[in-house]
């Protein structure tokens, strides 16, 4: 297997953030030995996260089992989660924005139609979207939907 140097557009403040709540939490579970420091953890769970590569890829880069890669994933993806607002209160700080950022996508309010998904020609997808203003409280996001054959004529 041949192994490669690579990078992460992440800045070094989110790695050590993500390896103080990896070695707290150990501390608090009094957890004596790991087979990665919470440094490396931190980077081998940025590097699925960001780079979205697979559990396998990521155990042969570190030296671990896949089995491991993926609980070392896992426990960080739960404290992570931890840490994020619950969905009344995204929903409350979403309200006073002028549009939301969804799962890495932007979803602006002033493309909703009728309550379809906009079709954007240049990307040549489908994207969601969303309606709200600050007299409504309820916002609307469409589904995903493939999209449509490209046009021959």
């Amino acid at each position: 297997m041949l192994s490669y140097p690579a990078a992460i557009p992440l800045s070094n403040h989110t790695l050590i953030r993500l390896a103080d709540l990896i070695r707290a939490e150990r501390a608090r579970r009094r957890s004596r030995w790991r087979r990665l420091d919470p440094g490396r953890q931190a980077l081998l769970v940025l590097a699925h996260l960001r780079n979205g590569d697979p559990h396998v890829r990521l155990a042969v880069g570190f030296g671990i089992s896949h089995s491991t890669a993926r609980r070392y994933v896992r426990e960080a993806v739960d404290l992570l989660a931890a840490l994020a607002d619950d969905l009344h209160a995204a929903g409350e700080r979403a309200a006073r924005l002028a549009y939301a950022i969804l799962d890495g996508t932007l979803v602006p309010i002033d493309r909703v139609t009728n309550q379809k998904p906009y079709y954007s020609a240049n990307t040549d997808a489908t994207a969601s979207t969303s309606r709200s203003s600050p007299t409504r409280r309820a916002g609307w996001c469409g589904p995903r939907r493939p999209c449509p054959a490209p046009s021959t004529t």
